[in-house]
C-alpha cells in the first residue's frame, strides 16, 4: 500500500516564525546575520556584508577584498493551547510547544576583479521543532516532530558599471524530517486500551536557484530585487505503528511520500542613505505558499480497523512588508532597528493544530560594533507576535475533537555574528 501526500504532522507550528515564520511560512529571516535586527527592511538591497547571498546574490558586487561572516542564533518562544469545553479527548495540556532551538550560519565572499565577485553561503532558513505534551488533548492531530532545511548556496556577480549588477546563487537544500504521532486505539470509547503511535523520519536533498539584480540610480540609493525558485523535498519512509492487535494492522509499514514544496518568493528592497548617519530600508517579499499541497498525513480509527488519509492545507499566497533604519551613532556604533507585517498563510477556518499559523508582527533592533577597521560584532533581536489563535478540529471517522485556542503565542531570536575582512 502506498500513500503519497505533501507534508506529515511534523509541520505542527513549524510555521509560526513566519517566518520565509520568511513572511507566514516555514522559511526563516532570522538566520544568524544582522538582518534579523531589521526585520527583514532592505535585505535584498542592503548589500553590507557576506550574507548578502541569502538575501540577494548580486549583493557581493560590492564586497571588496575577502569577507566572512559567522554567526549563532537561538529561537524560544511561546505556544501554549487552552483547550475548551468542546474538546471530546481527555489528556493533558499541550505545555509549551516551542523549545529553544539553536541555529547558525557561514558566510564567505571574495573579489575576483572589478566586474566578477563570488561567494558561499551556509545557513538554515526553513524549519522549526515542535513538541507537545505526548499525553495532550490534541495528541491524535499532533504530538511532536521537527523539520530542518540546511542550504548551501555558492554564489557568483557581476557589475557592470556604477548602477547595475547581478548575481546568481545556485542552493542545495537538506531536509529533515521526523514526526510522531498517537493514535486513538479506543474509538467512541467502546474498549480501554492504550494509544497507539506511528512514527516518520527521512532526508532529501532538493535544489534550486536565487537570481537577484541591484540597481544604484543614484550615490547612496540602492533597489533590490530578488527571485527565490520552488525547491522540491521528496521524503519517502515506511510508517512505523506500534500498538497491540490488529486495529493498526492495516496502516504499519505503510510506503508514505511527501512531496513537499518549499515555495518560490519576489522580495523588492530600498537602501537609501539619507545623511551620514541615517540610513532608511524597506521590503516587500511575496512567497508562493498556495503551492504548498497537504499538510499531514492522520491515521483514524474504527471499531472495525484503521485508515491513513491526507490533510489539505488550504494554503495562499503570504506577503510580508517590513521598514527600518540605520543610525551611525559613532565611528564604531551602528544601530538597526526594523518592524514588519506577515500576512498568515492559513485563514481562521482551516487553521489546525497541526500548523497554527495566523498573521505576525515583528519588532527588531540590533548594533554592530566595529572592533577595528577589519572586524566588527553584530547583536540582535528580534520578536514575532503571533496572539491568540483560535483552532476547532474533527476527525471525520473517530470523530475525535480538540477545540480552543493558543494563547498570546510568540516568538523570540537573539542572533549574534561577527564579520572579518582581508
Amino acid at each position: 500500500m502506498q500513500t503519497k501526500i505533501g507534508a506529515l504532522p511534523a509541520f505542527t507550528l513549524l510555521a509560526l516564525c513566519s517566518q520565509q515564520a520568511h513572511a507566514g511560512g516555514l522559511m526563516l529571516y532570522e538566520i544568524g546575520t544582522d538582518n534579523a535586527g531589521l526585520a527583514n527592511a532592505g535585505a535584498a538591497a542592503r548589500a553590507q556584508g557576506p550574507s548578502t547571498i541569502a538575501s540577494n546574490p548580486a549583493g557581493l558586487s560590492y564586497l571588496p577584498g575577502t569577507q566572512i561572516t559567522a554567526g549563532l542564533q537561538v529561537l524560544y518562544g511561546n505556544l501554549k493551547f487552552d483547550r475548551d469545553e468542546d474538546t471530546n479527548v481527555p489528556g493533558s495540556g499541550s505545555g509549551n510547544a516551542l523549545d529553544p532551538i539553536p541555529g547558525g550560519s557561514f558566510f564567505i565572499s571574495h573579489e575576483l576583479d572589478d566586474h566578477w565577485s563570488v561567494g558561499f553561503g551556509q545557513y538554515a532558513d526553513f524549519g522549526l521543532a515542535v513538541n507537545y505534551d505526548n499525553d495532550w488533548s490534541g495528541r491524535y492531530f499532533a504530538q511532536n516532530a521537527s523539520l530542518g532545511g540546511l542550504s548551501l548556496v555558492p554564489s557568483v556577480a557581476y557589475r557592470f558599471n556604477e548602477q547595475w549588477s547581478v548575481g546568481l546563487g545556485v542552493k542545495a537544500m537538506y531536509g529533515m524530517l521526523q514526526a510522531q504521532t498517537a493514535i486513538d486505539r479506543s474509538p467512541f470509547g467502546f474498549t480501554d486500551r492504550t494509544d497507539g503511535q506511528f512514527k516518520y523520519k527521512d532526508q532529501d536533498w532538493g535544489f534550486g536557484a536565487n537570481v537577484g539584480v541591484i540597481y544604484a540610480p543614484q550615490a547612496g540609493t540602492r533597489i533590490g530585487l530578488t527571485y527565490t525558485s520552488q525547491v522540491d523535498l521528496d521524503f519517502e519512509d515506511r510508517l512505523d505503528v506500534k500498538g497491540d492487535g490488529r486495529l493498526l494492522d492495516r496502516v504499519n509499514n505503510t510506503k508514505t511520500e511527501l512531496d513537499m514544496k518549499v515555495p518560490q518568493t519576489v522580495t523588492l528592497s530600498l537602501f537609501q542613505q539619507l545623511d551620514r548617519q541615517w540610513a532608511l530600508l524597506a521590503s516587500v517579499n511575496w512567497q508562493d505558499w498556495s503551492e504548498f499541497g497537504d499538510i499531514a498525513v492522520q491515521v483514524d480509527t474504527t471499531a472495525l480497523g484503521a485508515q491513513s488519509t491526507t490533510v489539505d492545507a488550504h494554503f495562499k499566497d503570504t506577503w510580508h512588508l517590513s521598514l527600518g533604519a540605520q543610525y551611525q551613532a559613532a565611528p564604531q556604533w551602528l544601530w538597526n532597528f526594523g518592524v514588519a507585517y506577515d500576512s498568515s498563510a492559513v485563514s481562521d477556518g482551516n487553521r489546525t493544530v497541526t500548523v497554527p499559523m495566523a498573521e505576525s508582527w515583528r519588532l527588531a533592533t540590533g548594533a554592530t560594533y566595529a572592533l577595528d577597521k577589519d572586524t566588527d560584532v553584530n547583536l540582535s533581536w528580534a520578536m514575532i507576535w503571533i496572539g491568540d489563535m483560535p483552532v476547532d478540529q474533527t476527525r471525520n471517522v473517530s470523530g475525535n475533537r480538540i477545540s480552543g485556542q493558543f494563547d498570546s503565542a510568540w516568538i523570540q531570536a537573539v542572533t549574534g555574528n561577527m564579520t572579518w575582512r582581508y
